[in-house]
């Protein structure tokens, strides 16, 4: 299987508008979070109106130039061109819970809707966060599996913060809650494969699931070549749109689940309409966290109902871009130069 390049070939995406276009589109806003995430209490992203619809420009704020071209990739093809066609019209999503003490956790959950209908509810834990301990995840993790109760499907994430041997005992010691499978639980792929290993030997059944070995990596395929992980988790835009998601997950042959970064219901919509096109769908997906804005730039946002959201209204939060909230909520005007300089640089680079 050969290395795969970190953009889409350029005959498979569409026209690249120029930079004043995009630069007269671009709305950059500044949308407040419930609770921190990722180490912030804010979220900024450009919102982009093209000829197709409303896209969104994200780029974590210490990613490189590199790594945002891929992500402007991925909104030229939202905005510029054509999404691949769905399979299937409701796609499952799991609540996510940020590294909150353990008495916070039902207060994190009641924002999902899961209490009505759900027959099996799936939520996502971040756990390995800087400052806390292993005591603090495992009472994070057993308040979700008490709120949520046994059927329920529980994940981590470490967002590759465990060395080898942390990962292993920390995740000997979370088995017993019964954990769907553990993401990105150490940060490189060799990491990844040596834990496989370890946890079968120990006869630790909890499946290693990558996701910045694949996001992030120049060669996303690598992590499934070497047997690095059970499952890859894809991102819309870090991977550079959703026919480029269709490829990675195609090539490299394993259950995928899809995932959001923290992107307002724009970016979404876009993470919907890479689920729903996967020929293969067998997990719930990590895109119901419009939950953890306080803000976002549509009226209705792109909130789970009942553990689901539809490419129906994914496809209506995308038209449904409020220019009061963009207004309303308008980054700084340093940030703005920030950002426009920034999408110069990717812009540059594709």
């Amino acid at each position: 299987m050969p290395p795969s390049p970190s953009l889409p070939p350029a005959s498979s995406r569409p026209d690249l508008p120029d930079l004043p276009a995009l630069l007269g589109s671009a709305h950059v806003v500044r949308l407040p979070l419930r609770l921190r995430f990722r180490g912030v209490t804010e979220r900024e992203a450009v919102l982009l109106a093209g000829p197709s619809g409303w896209a969104e420009w994200a780029p974590f704020v210490e990613y490189d130039d590199a790594d945002a071209a891929r992500w402007l990739a991925a909104a030229v093809e939202l905005g510029w061109g054509e999404l691949p066609p769905p399979v299937r019209e409701t796609v499952g999503v799991n609540a996510t819970v940020p590294a909150v003490p353990a008495d916070r956790v039902p207060e994190v959950l009641a924002r999902y809707d899961l209490a009505g209908g759900v027959a099996r509810p799936t939520a996502k834990v971040k756990v390995a966060e800087r400052g806390q301990t292993l005591a603090d995840d495992i009472a994070r993790v057993t308040e979700v599996r008490r709120v949520l109760g046994a059927r329920a499907r529980v994940r981590v994430d470490a967002n590759g913060a465990w060395r080898v041997d942390e990962a292993l005992e920390a995740l000997t010691r979370l088995a017993p809650l019964d954990l769907e499978y553990a993401e990105q639980p150490c940060a490189t792929v060799a990491e990844l494969a040596e834990l496989r290993v370890r946890l079968a030997r120990a006869r630790v059944d909890v499946p290693v699931a990558a996701d910045e070995s694949v996001r992030r990596a120049e060669d996303p395929l690598h992590v499934a070549r070497v047997g690095a992980a059970d499952l890859v988790v894809v991102k819309v835009a870090p991977l550079g749109g959703v026919a480029r998601a269709l490829e990675i997950v195609a090539a490299a042959g394993l259950p995928a689940v899809v995932s959001s970064a923290l992107d307002t219901s724009v970016g979404l919509a876009a993470g919907v309409r890479l689920a729903a096109a996967l020929p293969r769908l067998e997990h719930d997906c990590g895109l119901g966290t419009a939950a953890l804005l306080a803000a976002d730039v549509v009226g209705d946002p792109l909130l789970p109902r009942a553990g689901t959201l539809t490419t129906t209204r994914a496809d209506a939060a995308r038209a449904g871009v409020d220019r009061a909230l963009l207004t309303a909520y308008a980054a700084p005007a340093q940030r703005q130069t920030w950002w426009r300089d920034r999408l110069a640089r990717a812009h540059a680079l594709l």
